[in-house]
């Protein structure tokens, strides 16, 4: 039997969780708005759920598809829920809490539906477990009902507190971008290990975390916990195989020049704290300094960050300050680097002083964003007076 699992994203970086999920050997089905579908056989449906809350750097959640039903009344809706054989995932005394959701659909009371497909559950287990009262005293199961178009799904979350939560930021800056959108910025960029990567805004220091994270193959989730793994119904051993299988491919990088500034001597110490959290604090150079003294001695680096907004009154004027500020001291000290730069300013680019190589429409949080890339010019060989026996590529770097 093969079950369907989504992964859910932020809007703007499907595909990048789409690329992330083939690297890491997951059966991708299909990509939608904000999630990707993939796929889980029966005999390996455990380790797929744990490997997929674990290791994936770009999603938001691991839902499990229960079923999918039309429904125009809330009668249809009571007796697919009911024809469901939820005692394959929820315990008897397991808690069952229903969320909802509706868009376009006849069943348009969110709260009805909740509260219908909660009853029909119930009526279902009753009768599986042969009792009239359902303690909810035991391990959390979230259940959730999405009608849309009159097409109903029901899912369950398998990871709890959403999966940006890695746990090494209860320190944050004023404006902090979520892990999991740094993550997937700095996958966009094609950066990799072997070139220096400088954030010079870095506020809690998510992007150099996330970085050096990546660099040495430490997986986002192998230091929290997830609510299914208290599920009876999911080996709690295969859990934590998978768990020590992560830890144990845990590298120690060589050469790492992983840098992050800031102007606040009290923001540099949060993001040097949580970066320690993250077991990262040896690979990362945090310290003071105003951005018009940012400079690097490396050539065909990265540069990544996310300044700030300033979408309060009186802030827009020292927002748009920094953005010109920033294409100057790129302009001047890293005409070799490549720079990402994501904001919600639509006159960046002019501010910045020169048009983006490619705009990438995201959500930060609530807030419509674009990342603007800079991509880094071609580094050529210098040409030599004996002619090589084989043809050669001349590019030694990657457009990033």
């Amino acid at each position: 039997m093969q079950y369907e699992l989504i992964a859910t994203s932020t809007f703007g970086i499907e595909g990048v969780l789409a690329e992330e999920l083939d690297n890491n050997g997951f059966k991708r089905i299909r990509n939608e708005n904000g999630r990707v579908v993939f796929g889980a056989e029966d005999d390996n449906l455990t380790e797929t759920i744990a490997r997929a809350n674990m290791v994936l750097r770009t999603a938001d959640r691991i839902l499990v598809h229960v079923a999918s039903f039309e429904a125009h009344t809330f009668d249809q809706l009571f007796d697919g829920v009911a024809a469901i054989p939820w005692e394959s995932w929820i315990c008897q005394d397991a808690r069952f809490p229903v969320e909802g959701r509706s868009q376009k659909s006849d069943l348009f009371s969110i709260s009805d539906c909740q509260a219908i497909t909660k009853k029909a559950i119930a009526t279902r287990l009753s009768k599986a477990y042969h009792i009239d009262w359902l303690p909810e005293s035991g391990p959390l199961v979230k259940v959730e009902v999405a009608v849309t178009k009159n097409v109903v799904t029901l899912t369950l979350d398998t990871s709890g507190e959403g999966l940006h939560k890695r746990g090494y930021r209860p320190e944050v800056s004023q404006a902090p971008i979520r892990e999991t959108l740094a993550a997937a910025i700095i996958m966009c960029s094609k950066w990799n290990p072997k070139r220096p990567f400088m954030d010079p805004c870095c506020g809690s220091g998510t992007f150099p975390i996330e970085a050096a994270m990546i660099a040495a193959n430490i997986a986002p989730g192998i230091n929290r916990s997830f609510i299914a793994e208290q599920w009876p119904c999911l080996d709690s051993s295969v859990w934590q195989r998978v768990r020590q299988e992560l830890k144990d491919a845990v590298i120690e990088p060589e050469d790492l020049h992983i840098i992050g500034t800031d102007i606040d001597d009290s923001v540099v110490r949060r993001a040097r704290n949580n970066a320690a959290r993250a077991g990262v604090g040896q690979y990362i150079h945090f310290q003071r300094s105003d951005l018009r003294d940012a400079k690097s001695r490396f050539s065909y680096g990265t540069m990544i960050c996310n300044p700030p907004y300033g979408e309060r009154i009186g802030e827009q004027r020292d927002a748009e300050l920094l953005y010109k500020r920033l294409g100057k001291v790129f302009a001047a000290e890293f005409g070799t680097w490549s720079c990402h730069v994501i904001t919600p300013c639509s006159t960046f680019e002019k501010l910045f002083g020169r048009q983006a190589d490619k705009k990438r429409k995201l959500f930060n949080g609530r807030i419509r964003c674009d990342l603007y890339q800079f991509f880094a010019p071609k580094l050529r060989r210098p040409a030599t007076a004996v002619k090589p026996e084989k043809p050669q590529d001349g590019n030694d770097v990657e457009k990033v």
